[in-house]
């Protein structure tokens, strides 16, 4: 009778099979006692959880939609805007200044600024001068309405009543405009160095004209004009043209070369 080779896993005792049944036992209690706790957690915490996602979904849904309904009503808006410039270049300006007073009712005070401020240019360039001041001067005096609009509004306000006015009104109306860190210093700042100069105070005047005419951002036309009125008063406002003097320079050396 054949023998069977030896095995070299020993046996297994009783008492291991004991513990390793007991052990699945507790694992299987273990994750019995998990899956109820999680069941009543659910049950405890679901409908709050679940009612907090589904709001935020709809606060991001409705975010979207009202971001993609602002983008729309933008787009019109420039849309509308374009039509009613367009109309009036084309000579229509009734039916452009029709379109122009829908959109200056426009909810949106940035539409509503640029539509007011295109009627008052169209009654000034049509001559119609007192209507022109009239709406520049409500543009200037709207709070709802950006500040840059009603900076300008001011500016092109003063800018027509500048012969009516009297030189003291003039700069009280133009002097928060005329400092370097307003976009419109340039174009205040001449009309208060004039109106300076109607009160007899020459230097207040050549001393704006100089700073004018240092000021890079201010366009060279104006800045050139500044540097000539500074000058007349006795004041340095630099060279008119520094960059076009180095180009002649550099023209005039070139002609005295020796030519080969």
């Amino acid at each position: 009778m054949a023998t069977l080779p030896p095995s070299d896993t020993p046996p297994s005792k009783p008492g291991s099979r004991d513990e390793a049944a007991q052990d699945g036992f507790l694992r299987e209690v273990d994750e019995a006692l998990r899956e109820e706790q999680l069941v009543t957690a659910f049950k405890r915490y679901g409908k709050p959880v679940g009612a907090a996602i589904v709001a935020g979904l709809l606060a991001l849904a409705g975010y979207l939609y009202w971001e993609n309904a602002q983008k729309a009503e933008a787009a019109q808006r420039s849309e509308r805007m374009i039509v009613a410039m367009e109309r009036i270049e084309a000579g229509s300006v009734e039916a452009g200044m029709k379109d122009l007073a829908l959109l200056a009712k426009d909810p949106t005070p940035g539409t509503r600024a640029v539509a007011l401020m295109e009627l008052a240019a169209i009654a000034a360039k049509a001559g119609n001068t007192p209507d022109a001041i009239k709406r520049f001067a409500a543009v200037a005096a709207d709070a709802s309405l950006p500040q840059a609009f009603r900076d300008l509004a001011t500016l092109r306000e003063v800018t027509l009543r500048y012969d009516t006015m009297k030189p003291e009104e003039v700069v009280a109306r133009l002097k928060p405009l005329a400092v370097p860190e307003s976009a419109f210093f340039g174009s205040a700042g001449e009309l208060v160095g004039m109106a300076y100069l109607d009160m007899g105070k020459p230097q207040e005047a050549g001393a704006l004209f100089a700073k004018i005419g240092q000021d890079k951002n201010v366009p060279k036309s104006l800045r050139s004009r500044m540097r000539q009125l500074a000058g007349g008063l006795g004041f340095d406002a630099g060279l008119d043209e520094p960059e076009l003097e180095g180009d002649g320079e550099a023209a005039a050396s070139a002609s005295d070369a020796p030519k080969p």
